[in-house]
């Protein structure tokens, strides 16, 4: 069920595990339009696996921006399993509390990037998490964001190659309650 939260110019909906059937088309269509000079690259043609992956976890959570009715955006993930979280390989001593949502997506179609959309999606997703940390990846071909999420409190751990044809991603890390 979707839980409207109004911004300026960008409202948000709220969706979960359940409404995938409904979302799901809507998800595939933004990823489309927001990598449609990549589309060859076959790394983004599996985005739809990616889409039933992540939003068969029971967790999954996801966020949808829309703008008079159209879709501008989105940002989903899960959380974790507790006591294999991925990412504890990068710290010599993991946190006391692990508990981790993983940001999966945060997605902005070209006309809406540089907006402040992305960073209304991501605060949305993760406002009253449960979790301790949040993680993600971010390619590295792409300086710029990973910048940004650094300007949102993460910091940068390792590196990841999740796939063969991934890229070596930087893993990134941050918490979303005080230790």
């Amino acid at each position: 069920m979707e839980h409207p939260l109004t911004t300026s110019t960008v409202e948000l909906r709220r969706y979960g595990h359940d409404d995938l059937p409904h979302i799901r088309q809507t998800l595939l269509d933004v990823h489309a339009d927001a990598y449609a000079d990549e589309m060859e690259d076959e790394f983004n043609q599996r985005f739809p696996w990616f889409v039933d992956h992540w939003g068969g976890h029971p967790g999954f959570a996801c966020v949808i921006g829309y703008d008079t009715g159209e879709p501008v955006g989105f940002a989903y993930g899960a959380p974790a399993t507790p006591d294999r979280e991925w990412w504890r390989e990068h710290l010599d001593t993991p946190p006391a509390d692990a508990s981790t949502f993983s940001v999966s997506e945060l997605m902005v179609r070209p006309k809406w990037r540089k907006t402040g959309t992305a960073e209304q999606l991501h605060a949305a997703l993760l406002e009253g998490r449960p979790e301790a940390l949040a993680v993600l990846l971010v390619d590295p071909d792409h300086p710029k964001v990973q910048a940004l999420y650094e300007a949102w409190a993460y910091r940068k751990i390792g590196n990841r190659q999740p796939f063969p044809d991934s890229p070596n991603f930087a893993v990134m890390l941050r918490e979303l309650r005080p230790a």
